[in-house]
């Protein structure tokens, strides 16, 4: 099975049916597939052939999902990258994966057009840009009409995936026709999807989420709601006028949507299912999330680019932040956190032990190893483990808990803290917007929790909140914040992960005149 037949079926069950709407455009499976075949055509014709790698640097909109089906068509290897990244940071990625095209648009022109490329691919403009050897409407617009069907195996690879790079440089994760049609069969399984399902495509095509959201979509003939850049009003109005089903997003999309002054005049009763993943949700976001959407299904995605889908929590309403049970695919395990990556897959943790989380690679939905990368596959990959770097916790019931990474942890006085449960309490608070705490330097405690927060009301002070966290029962006073500090917003990388390498750094901007506060 590859992708290329699964689309070729979703467009023969329900030609008329539609498939994809960006703006005032509205495209049914059958004129999808007659643009699809036509740019499959000019690419083969301009020298794209099988197992060739296309970087593509372009937002969700129509022509990048026509060009992924084009490329599948071709077995070709869609690799999207971020089109926010540097020139240097397209430059490497071009030069490692040796893509023989580059597609792109106005937000990634500069970018492409100043990156040294070690060989000379086809540039590909998509609208008004400059320095493209050809542009995409010339693909569609002087197609030959027909292309040569390769032979594609189910372990060809589809899909190379760039991780962000956030510890070093970005690594290319290698997925199969197997892989990525297995994980959004366990994507349409795990989050209840059925036939018809809509969605709003606004997690970036360049992330697992948003390649799982157009998968999933497609092989149930449901319609792809297109959102090249995030707006919350904007995703209320399609939400709304589409009637959009199903949601597969960050926690801080909700967060945006849930909170936009205009969000209750919006009807949202066509939206059932609602899922996340890429970041933890606080249960404050968890509650509202139930209170405003009421949803039918609430699942907690907990995975990775490389394998998909490690657990899954079916019902975050039960246990919020939960993220359940080993995958439709999966097992993992929690081993002793090692930092020098030390730990063997036997070293497991006792009942209710904190530990790493592993998981097995012995699976359809996982990659077998990074891009020319044998240096990060001896370091994530140990005798069929996937080693996270995640830490986590079973509860009683067996269902994990996510808790931090194990270069996240805090050791402040020779205890233990884990920045989730103590923004998760700080977030309850009714003036605080978002929190995130990390770990500073010193001399005396070794780190001392910091809490590093967004006020929703300007009048909050920082003893209110210490007083807060005092008085929480759920929280030791060890994982109280020694100290705090108000400020505008809290960086994040492009899917909605706090960074707080950048926070530790003093990457932030102070919110008003407001004064840090360490306790003794």
């Amino acid at each position: 099975m590859n992708l290329s037949a699964m689309w070729d079926f979703a467009v023969e069950r329900y030609s008329n049916r539609i498939a994809l709407v960006q703006g005032n455009r509205r495209f049914t499976y059958n004129q999808l597939n007659k643009e699809i075949i036509k740019t499959a055509s000019s690419l083969q014709r301009i020298g794209v052939k099988k197992n060739d790698r296309v970087t593509i640097l372009l937002k969700n909109r129509h022509e990048n999902v026509v060009i992924y089906w084009a490329l599948q068509k071709l077995g070709a290897i869609y690799t999207p990258i971020n089109f926010r990244l540097s020139s240097k940071e397209v430059e490497y990625c071009v030069n490692d994966s040796e893509s023989t095209a580059v597609i792109y648009e106005s937000a990634s022109e500069t970018a492409v057009l100043h990156a040294n490329f070690h060989f000379s691919p086809i540039l590909i403009g998509v609208g008004e840009v400059a320095g493209a050897d050809i542009y995409y409407s010339e693909l569609v617009d002087r197609s030959p009409g027909g292309y040569i069907k390769p032979n594609i195996q189910d372990e060809d690879i589809a899909l190379m995936l760039y991780t962000s790079g956030t510890t070093g440089k970005p690594k290319g994760v290698p997925r199969s026709h197997k892989n990525e049609y297995s994980a959004a069969v366990a994507h349409i399984i795990q989050n209840k999807y059925v036939d018809n399902e809509s969605t709003l495509g606004t997690m970036p095509l360049y992330h697992t989420m948003g390649m799982r959201s157009l998968l999933a979509i497609a092989f149930l003939n449901g319609k792809y709601a297109a959102l090249p850049d995030f707006d919350a009003k904007e995703a209320l109005n399609i939400l709304s006028k589409e009637e959009i089903t199903s949601l597969y997003l960050v926690p801080t999309l909700y967060h945006d949507i849930l909170n936009h002054p205009d969000f209750f005049q919006f009807d949202l009763k066509a939206l059932r299912k609602i899922g996340y993943a890429g970041a933890s949700m606080t249960t404050a976001l968890t509650e509202k999330c139930v209170e405003l959407l009421k949803p039918d299904v609430f699942v907690n995605h907990y995975g990775s680019t490389e394998v998909y889908t490690f657990t899954i929590c079916s019902d975050v309403t039960k246990k919020p932040g939960c993220a359940g049970k080993p995958g439709f695919h999966q097992s993992i395990r929690l081993i002793t956190p090692d930092p020098d990556g030390n730990a063997a897959p036997d070293d497991l943790v006792g009942k209710g032990e904190t530990g790493e989380i592993i998981v097995s690679i012995n699976s359809i939905e996982s990659f077998k190893g990074y891009w020319n990368r044998p240096d990060a596959n001896k370091k994530a990959i140990r005798d069929g483990w996937y080693f996270t770097g995640d830490l986590g916790v079973f509860d009683d019931d067996g269902d994990l808990f996510v808790i931090g990474r194990v270069d996240d942890m805090i050791i402040s006085g020779g205890e233990n803290v884990h920045p989730i449960e103590v923004e998760d309490i700080l977030s309850e608070h009714p003036k605080v917007l978002e929190a995130a705490v990390a770990g500073e330097q010193d001399d005396r405690w070794g780190q001392i929790v910091t809490a590093f927060v967004v006020p929703k009301d300007p009048s909050i002070t920082i003893q209110e909140l210490d007083e807060f966290c005092k008085n929480t029962p759920k929280l030791s006073n060890f994982k109280r914040p020694r100290k705090y500090v108000f400020i505008k917003s809290i960086p994040k990388s492009n899917v909605g992960k706090i960074l707080r390498r950048k926070l530790r750094e003093g990457k932030y901007e102070i919110y008003q005149n407001s004064n840090n506060l360490v306790r003794n």
